[in-house]
C-alpha cells in the first residue's frame, strides 16, 4: 500500500481497528458508541479537524420541491472549491486513490472538480434501531468470508473489525428491498463510435427485509436480478436471470428469443469477461464488486480522508445525453462532482490456492453509506491495471444513498466502460420494492420464460 494512505482514525477504539484481519467481534464499548460518538451506522459523527468534512447531522431526508431521481440537484447552485489536475497534482496526491492519480497523469484534460462536502447519506430510523439491536450477533463463518449470522434491514458490522466485515456492510447496505430502471452499458469503440447495450433491470434484495433474522430466512440469497435486453437490435428480447448467494458463486440463466428457450449460463462469475465488452469488463466488477468473496483475503487497512465522487446529481440528470457524457478517453468531467469524505480502505489479495486476473484490489468504502466509491485493480506483477469509480447520491424518498452509474478504466487498453447509466432511460424507480412493483415472484426461470414468450 502506498505510503500516502496514512491512517487517520479518530479515537483510541477506532485506531485499534487498523490492520486487523481476525474474526474478533466488536466490543460492547465500541457498539455503545453507535448514535453517540458514532452515527447509528458506524461512521464518525464529528467533522474533521480543519472543517473540510462537517459533522454528520442526519443526512438528506427532505427532498427539495419538485425533486425526483434524475431531476434536480439539491446542491446545484454550488461552484467547485478547486480542481485537481496535472498541474497541481502533487499538492493533492495524498488525498487521492492511486487510480485517480494515474488517470490524471495518463489523460490530458482529466480533472477532478472538488465541491463543498455534504454528508447527505443516512438510512431509515428502523435500520438504525436494528443495527444497534443486532450488531453484536453478526458473525463471519469459520472459512473467513461467509456470513454465518446477520439480521436483515441492518448494517451487520457497523464497527468493522476486519476487511471482510466492511465488505459485507457494502453488500448488505439498505437499498429499499428492490428497484427497477432502464439503464445502459456504454463504451467507445476503437473507431470512436458509441456502443450502447440497454436493458430493463429489476433488482431484489432479500436482506433489506426486517423479517429476516438470519441468512436462512433470506433463502441464502444476497440479491436477485432480472434483465430484459432492449438494444442493440441483434440482442433485443434476450432475458437474463441472476441469483447471487451469501455462500457461493451466483447462478444465472438466459432466455434466447430465437430459440424460445431458457438455458443455464455456464460461468457468470468472478473474472469471466462480460459479452460485448471486448474483455474490458469482468462479471465481478458489476456494481463495483459482486459475487462470492472466497478468492480473496480482505485486510482492513484503515480510514483515510479522501477526495471521492459524491452527491452525483449533476451526473444522473436526465437532461444529459450519452453522446455528450461518454468522451473518447474518459467521462465528461463537467458532470462529475467530488468531495472530501472519510473512507475505509480495504485491500484484497488473491489467496495462495486461488486464482483471479486481479491479483490485488483496493476498495475505498464511504463511512456514511457503506458504498464502494472507488476500486484500484492490480495484475500479478503489481501493476495498476484497471480503475473503477462509482457514483453516490441521496434519495430522500427512501432515506438512503444509492448508486447506479459507475465507470471502469483499463489503463493498458486505454479504453473504458460506463455501466448503469440511467440518463436516457424512461424509468429510475427506487421505491419499487417498497411498493410491490418488484417482488420475489419475478426472479425465477418460469418468469423468465413467461416474459420471453409473451
Amino acid at each position: 500500500m502506498n505510503s500516502h494512505f496514512k491512517r487517520s482514525l479518530l479515537g483510541s477504539a477506532l485506531v485499534a481497528l487498523l490492520g486487523i484481519n481476525g474474526a474478533q467481534a466488536a466490543s460492547t464499548a465500541d457498539l455503545a458508541k453507535l448514535g453517540n460518538e458514532l452515527t447509528p451506522f458506524g461512521a464518525e459523527k464529528a467533522g474533521n479537524a480543519n472543517g473540510t468534512i462537517p459533522a454528520w447531522s442526519g443526512g438528506l431526508t427532505q427532498a427539495p420541491a419538485g425533486w425526483q431521481p434524475g431531476h434536480g440537484d439539491p446542491y446545484g447552485a454550488e461552484k467547485p472549491l478547486y480542481s485537481i489536475n496535472a498541474k497541481n497534482l502533487a499538492q493533492y496526491q495524498a488525498q487521492l486513490p492511486p487510480g485517480q492519480v494515474e488517470l490524471i497523469k495518463t489523460y490530458p484534460g482529466y480533472r477532478l472538480d472538488v465541491y463543498p462536502t455534504h454528508r447527505s447519506c443516512t438510512f431509515p430510523d428502523e435500520i438504525a434501531k436494528r443495527t444497534k439491536e443486532f450488531a453484536a450477533q453478526s458473525k463471519i463463518g469459520s472459512d473467513g468470508w461467509q456470513l454465518e449470522q446477520a439480521a436483515g434491514a441492518a448494517i451487520p458490522f457497523p464497527v468493522p473489525q476486519s476487511g471482510i466485515e466492511a465488505m459485507w456492510n457494502y453488500k448488505l447496505r439498505y437499498m429499499a428491498k428492490g428497484r427497477r430502471a432502464q439503464f445502459s452499458l456504454l463504451m467507445r469503440e476503437k473507431d470512436g463510435a458509441l456502443s450502447e447495450f440497454k436493458q430493463w433491470v429489476y433488482e431484489y434484495y432479500p436482506f433489506n427485509d426486517p423479517a429476516v433474522k438470519g441468512p436462512s430466512d433470506a433463502g441464502g440469497f444476497e440479491a436477485k436480478l432480472l434483465a430484459d435486453v432492449l438494444s442493440p437490435s441483434s440482442r433485443a428480447g434476450e432475458l437474463y436471470l441472476v441469483h447471487a448467494y451469501l455462500d457461493k458463486p451466483q447462478d444465472s440463466w438466459i432466455y434466447f428469443p430465437g430459440q424460445r428457450r431458457v438455458r443455464r449460463a455456464p460461468s457468470f462469475a468472478y473474472d469471466n469477461p462480460i459479452a460485448g465488452t471486448d474483455s474490458l469488463y469482468f462479471v465481478d466488477q458489476i456494481n463495483m464488486f459482486t459475487g462470492a468473496m472466497d478468492r480473496y483475503d480482505f485486510k482492513l487497512v484503515g480510514k483515510q480522508e479522501m477526495v471521492v465522487p459524491y452527491n452525483s446529481y449533476k451526473l444522473i440528470d436526465k437532461a444529459n445525453k450519452f453522446v455528450d457524457l461518454i468522451g473518447q478517453d474518459y467521462l465528461n468531467r463537467d458532470v462529475q462532482r467530488y468531495e472530501k469524505h472519510r473512507v475505509w480502505v480495504v485491500e484484497a489479495t488473491v489467496k495462495a490456492d486461488k486464482r483471479h486476473s486481479f491479483a490485488k484490489r483496493v476498495f475505498f468504502i464511504d463511512e456514511d453509506s457503506w458504498a464502494v466509491l472507488h476500486v484500484d485493480m492490480y495484475d500479478a506483477k503489481g501493476n495498476l491495471w484497471r480503475v473503477q469509480e462509482g457514483s453516490l447520491w441521496a434519495d430522500p424518498q427512501i432515506h438512503s444513498c444509492t448508486a447506479y452509474e459507475y465507470t471502469s478504466y483499463d489503463l493498458i487498453a486505454r479504453r473504458y466502460i460506463a455501466d448503469g447509466f440511467t440518463q436516457e432511460g424512461e424509468v429510475l424507480d427506487l421505491t419499487a420494492g417498497l411498493e410491490g412493483r418488484v417482488n420475489e415472484k419475478l426472479f425465477n426461470s418460469n418468469e423468465l420464460r413467461r416474459r420471453g414468450e409473451r
